[in-house]
């Protein structure tokens, strides 16, 4: 190492200034006043002691380590771990993984915050007796879907997990080639039926797979039939398979339990939504499906949730099973669904009052207003060289719901002298963050996905950050 290096290393470290001199430090005073002293000093912390391994590790790349720069660090380093801070979604993408897919309605975080005190989580109020916590959602879900009962587990892989230990423990499952699917996280159907002590027994091949699949491979230690719908992905061309009707019916000849997981789930038909060829879940129970399971977090748009219909008989037995007590949800999760359920009670007003659906069903004249609107506001806030233009582009659901749909939608496009990465990185970086999308060289922030009364703080953050990087 020659001496330059270690003399600068050497200064860096001794120029690290105490934890508390930086704690004390004005740009961290509104943190402290906020998020009071303790989370900022464990910040703090964290920030000196990344500082003192990059100094170690390279000190020549090292930034400067005086108390107003290690401030500065440590306000970034607060900012980047806020406890799921709001954001702007003008990607596009409705149902997006990363920033928490279904945005909640209105009347779902108000019920959130009403059962953050006590509330009557599993009380009967007139008798006093105890009863189970999801009881009220179960009732709303069968109403919805023609169920005879319901079960809610804490996300969708739970609840087929509970299903095929419950039903199939120790026995075979016959299951479709063509719908092995893999979910998210990497978690595939074949090892979460492994996980369950099921067997699996794949019939059919990627494409085609007939009824007489399914019957041939009936045994004495059959335990269940399972039809996974492939909602984040599409297989088109030469297909074929039989209905869920028809399926049913083969269980049933054979005294077996039909099992229909749905994935992503939708309440409503694609008449009623308009788009997507997505079938609604009462249509399994109609067409004689013994249990069915769904996502609460995507086309329903509620929170992360694991529904679980179907006949009493085996909802019951499942409920009854010890694995129940393991997978089941929290108050905050049964308050959000029970009142995002309540809301499908209402066609007529369903749409201007649930997130979800008011985002697929919106039309471009609908968005394009919103859009010359925000375009204005750069124009008024933004540099003199601003040219945001409004733009046709597309839209999609995410998170493996209506996974071929490309809704038609209307964007605005913002061109940066410093590159399109950077003035996308800038806007994430703000308070709110704005996420946007690259499309042809321009971020493009798409008036889909911002909630009713967000355009306006979003666009006068793209010009004041617009103003900032070409300055």
């Amino acid at each position: 190492m020659s001496g330059g290096n270690g003399d600068r290393k050497q200064s860096l470290l001794r120029r690290l200034p105490p934890v508390d001199a930086v704690v004390d430090h004005d740009d961290l005073s509104e943190a402290v006043r906020a998020l009071g002293r303790g989370i900022v000093t464990h910040h703090v912390r964290h920030t000196i002691d990344e500082l003192r391994t990059v100094i170690l590790s390279a000190p020549d790349a090292a930034p400067e380590t005086d108390l107003d720069c290690v401030a500065q660090h440590a306000h970034r380093r607060l900012r980047r771990h806020d406890p799921l801070p709001r954001i702007l979604n003008g990607t596009g993408v409705i149902l997006h993984s990363g920033l928490g897919r279904a945005p909640l309605s209105d009347v779902a975080r108000d019920a959130v915050t009403r059962a953050g005190a006590y509330s009557l989580l599993e009380v009967d109020r007139a008798r006093g007796d105890r009863l189970a916590r999801d009881s009220r959602a179960s009732e709303l879900l069968c109403a919805l879907t023609g169920a005879d009962a319901a079960l809610v587990v804490n996300n969708n892989a739970a609840a087929t997990l509970l299903i095929l230990t419950a039903l199939a423990q120790g026995k075979e499952v016959v299951c479709s080639r063509g719908e092995m699917v893999e979910i998210g996280g990497s978690f595939r159907i074949p090892e979460v039926m492994e996980a369950s002590g099921a067997e699996l027994v794949a019939v059919g091949a990627t494409n085609i797979t007939r009824l007489s699949d399914y019957e041939n491979a009936i045994t004495e230690r059959t335990g269940a039939l399972l039809v996974v719908h492939t909602s984040n992905y599409r297989i088109l061309g030469f297909t074929g398979a039989p209905t869920i009707a028809e399926i049913s019916a083969l269980a049933h000849r054979h005294d077996l339990p039909m099992v229909h997981d749905v994935g992503s789930g939708s309440l409503l038909s694609p008449e009623e939504l308009g788009l997507g060829d997505e079938p609604p879940v009462g249509k399994s129970i109609l067409d004689g499906a013994d249990v069915v399971c769904m996502s609460g977090d995507k086309l329903l748009g509620g929170p992360q949730a694991g529904i679980i219909l179907g006949k009493r008989t085996y909802v019951d037995h499942m409920r009854k099973h010890p694995l129940a007590r393991a997978l089941r949800v929290d108050k905050m999760t049964i308050a959000a669904l029970e009142a995002t359920l309540a809301l499908f009670l209402d066609a007529e007003t369903l749409r201007d009052r649930h997130a979800v659906t008011r985002m697929l069903t919106l039309s471009q004249d609908d968005l394009r207003p919103r859009a010359e609107a925000f375009a204005a506001i750069i124009r008024e806030h933004g540099p003199t060289d601003a040219a945001p233009a409004v733009i046709d582009t597309t839209s999609e659901t995410g998170s493996g719901a209506l996974p071929p749909l490309q809704i038609p939608s209307v964007a605005v496009a913002v061109d940066s002298p410093v590159g399109p990465d950077r003035l996308a990185r800038a806007l994430r970086e703000q308070d709110p963050g704005v996420f946007s999308r690259i499309q042809d060289d321009r971020v493009c922030l798409d008036l889909r996905t911002l909630l009713p009364g967000e355009e306006e703080q979003a666009a006068r953050i793209v010009a004041d950050v617009l103003t900032t990087l070409t300055s």
